[in-house]
């Protein structure tokens, strides 16, 4: 029988065997992976070492029948790969969730794949189940991907249809299949404030998602609605972000010429360089649970980036960036950087900034600088009281 949500859910534990069978016969797949683990030898000797990968893959997957299993064996690439691109990833605020209860978690978003991975991990490491995260099917160009993603209990999010009609549609089963999640699945789920990365630093949350999250239940009051499905504003800091002059790249092109079109292959590039590429610390802030303080989608995304922009950790790159900002705020009590932290971390801080501007042509510089330098202006804009 066909469920509703077929198109877009996560598998389940009785087709988890089957799709990984399907992934150790996909040549793309396979191709991939061997281009990531040998990058110099997979063009002349591919042929060679697609069977190995796939022989080895077949070993490390043998037994495992069920998401739960498969995120176990996971975990320990995951705690690998962060071991090796951070300096060590920190959390706050997870003691207030509830063994059992599930959660909506609304976070801020600036890497493609590490930003739920992350979360998975912290939640992961405190014991409590992993959320079903949503992931945009502008990601899922391949099949691969797509099962990929789906076993590691994402669903998909259509953003890529163009008729008005369709798209009214993908997003109302969206919002069944998340009101559903949370309240008869009694699975958590993690989703991005807004669509697509802020590329300029500053993290707003987007009320037409909110908005999208009562679609389903339109005859129920907005306020009671979002209340029940146990909202957490989640607030994810990285010291440095790997694809930094990527976004100052694209966002000095826009700003020139208009509009910026991505190369074939962009998107994997990123996403490469986002799970690879050096983050220095990472924080994760888990902020108290929203329930009351609005009555509509516009007052509940103010009051959101509220708690995620005042979640956010600050690290010394960002007020050095602050203080190069043309437009930083003359009006804010910034605290100065030498009351804040060691004068060790300040060294390291100001030579690895130093490499990233020099790394940066001069006409993007301003996009690189401004990326970095508005978490500290909406920062202490929150703990002001002043209007974001």
């Amino acid at each position: 029988m066909m469920g509703e949500f077929d198109s877009i859910r996560p598998y389940a534990d009785h087709e988890v065997r089957a799709v990984l069978d399907r992934l150790l016969g996909d040549s793309t797949f396979l191709g991939m992976l061997t281009r990531f683990r040998f990058p110099r030898l997979a063009g002349p000797l591919g042929w060679l070492l697609k069977p190995l990968i796939a022989h080895r893959l077949r070993q490390q997957v043998a037994g495992i029948a069920s998401v739960a299993a498969l995120q176990d064996r996971i975990e320990l690439y995951v705690d690998r790969t962060l071991e090796s691109a951070t300096d060590g990833v920190s959390y706050s605020g997870l003691e207030q969730l509830k063994p059992g209860a599930p959660y909506l978690f609304l976070a801020n978003h600036r890497d493609i794949v590490m930003d739920p991975a992350i979360v998975n991990y912290a939640v992961y490491h405190a014991g409590l189940p992993t959320p079903r995260i949503a992931i945009g099917d502008n990601l899922l160009q391949r099949p691969f991907v797509s099962d990929l993603m789906r076993l590691n209990k994402s669903f998909i999010v259509h953003r890529s249809l163009t008729g008005r009609r369709e798209k009214l549609a993908a997003f109302q089963l969206l919002s069944a299949y998340i009101n559903h999640s949370i309240r008869v699945d009694g699975q958590s789920v993690w989703i991005a404030q807004a669509e697509g990365r802020a590329k300029d630093g500053d993290d707003r949350t987007d009320s037409a998602i909110l908005k999208m999250f009562h679609m389903s239940r339109k005859d129920e009051p907005f306020a009671h609605v979002l209340s029940s499905l146990n909202l957490i504003p989640v607030s994810i800091s990285y010291e440095y972000d790997p694809c930094d002059q990527a976004k100052a790249r694209e966002l000095s092109i826009r700003a020139s010429s208009g509009s910026y079109e991505k190369a074939p292959g962009e998107d994997d590039a990123s996403i490469a360089l986002g799970i690879t590429g050096y983050k220095g610390r990472v924080h994760v802030h888990f902020g108290a649970q929203v329930t009351s303080g609005f009555e509509d989608a516009k007052q509940l995304a103010a009051l959101m980036d509220r708690h995620i922009l005042g979640g956010y950790r600050l690290f010394p790159v960002h007020h050095l960036a602050y203080a190069q900002w043309e437009e930083r705020d003359a009006e804010l009590a910034v605290p100065a950087l030498e009351h804040q932290f060691t004068a060790d971390e300040l060294q390291s801080a100001r030579s690895e900034w130093q490499r990233r501007l020099d790394a940066c042509p001069v006409e993007q510089q301003p996009w690189l600088i401004r990326q970095y330098a508005m978490p500290v202006r909406n920062y202490y804009r929150v703990k002001a009281g002043l209007p974001l």
